[in-house]
């Protein structure tokens, strides 16, 4: 199978749906590659997901309750979560009143989106890997979505961003572009990447 961007962010994350053959994937100079996909969570590794999955019964919070307790080991401190819920809720223009339905059942393309961003925000991984976080937004909602990645950027994460789009990278301060192209990296450059091949589309790279 020929590696594209969303594969390889699945190999990334360990997903038993794929087989790496050769290769190493390292997260601080630790050798990550065959860990299971929970260890390379509780590692710090983060992925939002083009297609965010419905899970029926499980509410937004308790969700994020149990994900921060499987990530950081320790007893969730139900205040604190709160407040943070309340904050970032806010920042993001949601709904606080999905907070306690039940894991994007019945959510809107933007309202899984955002809800992508809002569990980044609150799990706080080293390494945010958001899958075309971007797909299907309308302007404002891209908006929203880039002011929750500037939210979460710091001098002790990273942010990998996949998308077909550059429209998303407008309002945020982006260190390295990469094109890649059947699994390879064809060309790396920095923002005014982004704005070529906002004017003169991917086509001499195919």
């Amino acid at each position: 199978m020929v590696l594209g961007k969303t594969t390889t962010a699945n190999a990334i994350l360990n997903n038993p749906s794929y087989t790496k053959k050769n290769g190493s994937i390292l997260l601080d100079g630790e050798e990550i590659t065959n860990l299971k996909t929970d260890e390379i969570a509780r590692k710090g590794v983060f992925m939002s997901f083009q297609l965010p999955e419905e899970i029926p019964g499980v509410s937004v919070s308790n969700f994020l309750k149990y994900a921060k307790n499987k990530m950081t080991g320790k007893p969730v401190k139900i205040f604190e979560l709160k407040k943070e819920l309340k904050k970032y809720t806010q920042e993001l223009n949601m709904n606080a009143e999905n907070l306690e339905r039940s894991l994007n059942v019945g959510f809107s393309g933007g309202e899984k989106k955002k809800n992508e961003i809002l569990q980044m925000l609150i799990l706080n991984p080293k390494l945010a890997i958001l899958d075309e976080t971007d797909s299907g937004l309308d302007v404002d909602a891209i908006k929203t979505v880039s002011k929750g990645i500037k939210m979460f950027k710091n001098k002790q994460n990273a942010v990998l961003i996949i998308t077909h789009n550059t429209k998303i990278l407008h309002s945020l301060k982006v260190d390295y572009v990469h094109i890649l192209v059947n699994g390879k990296i064809v060309k790396t450059g920095n923002a005014d990447l982004a704005k070529e091949i906002e004017e003169k589309g991917y086509s001499e790279y195919k």
